[in-house]
């Protein structure tokens, strides 16, 4: 739908006609979110991962395959026991109720759920296909020492029909942050400021779909 002389954002990296990002000074979150990008990732017209980073300032997008360690990605010292990352794949149980979730070593639930959400200093999103963020928790054996979160979105994707997702249960790497962050205690504008551009940029994508249509 788009070619190579669409001229693309500078913040997000967007063509300009799907480009949802303002002029307006990014969000100031607390925890730091940091997005492990798959580099084979192709959905450059429905990805958000350039989203999130424009739009918050305390963020960093990572495109590898495989990093050495935490501190190797965010180039300086991190305790990877302070640092939760968003990983499906498999679980011992699913809780019912929507929320944010530790799972242990065995992928039960934490039942020290509380202390280490407090405890967070940051979320690690792994964006790419659902194959492909398998690759990445592979590739990455450092993520196993950090918190392993489980997430159950409040509601299904705002993507529908647009994209299938392999699971109930998944989001967008944009909606994961966004809920991540609200059940993190940050300020709801963020939550907001997020969604409603992931919305922007859906109807935008059918507006351009539909004209490329007519």
């Amino acid at each position: 739908m788009t070619n190579e002389l669409d001229p693309c954002c500078d913040r997000c990296g967007k063509i300009k006609r799907l480009c949802v990002c303002t002029n307006a000074e990014p969000f100031d979150n607390h925890h730091f979110v940091l997005i492990l990008q798959h580099p084979q990732e192709q959905d450059k017209e429905l990805g958000t991962a350039g989203i999130l980073k424009s739009m918050l300032k305390n963020s960093r997008l990572e495109i590898a395959l495989s990093r050495p360690s935490l501190s190797a990605v965010l180039k300086r010292p991190a305790d990877p026991k302070k640092w939760g990352v968003l990983y499906l794949g498999a679980q011992k149980e699913t809780p019912v109720a929507s929320g944010l979730y530790v799972l242990d070593k065995k992928g039960g639930l934490a039942a020290d759920r509380e202390k280490c959400l407090e405890e967070l200093e940051g979320i690690i999103l792994l964006d790419g296909s659902w194959s492909q963020a398998k690759a990445l928790w592979w590739r990455n054996p450092w993520l196993l020492k950090t918190r392993r979160l489980l997430l159950v979105p409040e509601k299904r994707s705002l993507y529908g029909k647009l994209r299938k997702e392999p699971r109930r249960e998944s989001v967008s790497t944009l909606e994961a942050c966004a809920q991540c962050l609200n059940y993190l205690g940050e300020d709801a504008k963020i939550t907001l400021g997020l969604t409603e551009a992931f919305t922007r940029l859906l109807s935008k994508y059918k507006d351009l779909r539909q004209k490329k249509a007519d």
